[in-house]
């Protein structure tokens, strides 16, 4: 299944974004782009962004292809079918954002799933994320490779590990004296089946961490794409016999 769109974060402090409208909707988007930052016009800003607000819909269609004959990039409040971009809900620990987003399917799921992430994720992620920021020379001393680095800091950062980020968040300075590189493991899964809500919570975390994934032809992308974007895969009937640098898989579905 491909994704309702590409997520991106847009850095938009000091710059104007163009609002249109009146009412709730309005006073809640301008509020937004405040705590963003951004600079708030009216439509003949010179701008690359604007959100439109407008309730009449003929109004609002009119505005929209004003804005877009400018090359414009629009979101249309409630009106899915005239937005180039969407605004997720977001979940603020600062400089740590979650986004959610259902692509304008429903902005309800997306509240509803934001007030469940405020209630498991620690106010301490945003200290977390500076003072991992101001190990990053201790960080590319301690492990020069940036694959080191990666796998150092997964494992560190991993449920029950010393910098897990659901915890206290640890002490960076002692786990970087005693840290140790990973130099190779393969871990081999057999798969209930090729649903991928079959997974177990086991299998799902070592998907999400793995450098190389060896499967069988018959492993769906369904599976596959719960790996991360840039781990290797690799088709092959038999496990591999040699064991690569960081965490490798080896895929097949039980008979």
């Amino acid at each position: 299944m491909n994704w309702p769109g590409l997520p991106l974060l847009l850095m938009v402090a000091g710059r104007p974004v163009i609002l249109l409208g009146d009412g709730p909707a309005a006073a809640a988007k301008r509020r937004l782009l405040g705590r963003a930052g951004a600079l708030v016009l009216g439509e003949e800003a010179d701008a690359r962004l604007a959100i439109v607000a407008i309730d009449n819909e003929i109004e609002a269609q009119a505005a929209v292809a004003r804005l877009r004959a400018r090359g414009i990039l629009v979101n249309t409040v409630d009106r899915p079918a005239l937005c180039d971009f969407t605004i997720p809900a977001i979940v603020d620990r600062a400089p740590v954002l979650v986004a959610i987003s259902t692509g304008g399917a429903s902005a309800g799921l997306a509240a509803a799933l934001r007030q469940r992430l405020e209630m498991l994720l620690p106010p301490t992620l945003g200290d977390l994320a500076r003072r991992l920021f101001g190990a990053r020379d201790a960080l590319r001393g301690r492990f020069p490779s940036a694959e080191e680095r990666r796998r150092a800091l997964g494992a560190a950062l991993a449920p029950g590990g010393p910098l897990d980020p659901l915890g206290d968040g640890g002490r960076i300075e002692a786990w970087l004296t005693g840290a140790e590189v990973e130099h190779g493991r393969l871990v081999m899964l057999k798969l209930a089946s090729s649903d991928p809500d079959d997974l177990t919570l086991r299998q799902a975390r070592l998907l999400a961490q793995a450098d190389w994934l060896y499967h069988r032809p018959d492993v769906p992308a369904a599976i596959l794409d719960r790996a991360r974007a840039d781990a290797t895969r690799i088709v092959c009937d038999v496990p591999p016999t040699i064991t690569r640098p960081g965490l490798s898989l080896d895929l097949e579905i039980a008979r």
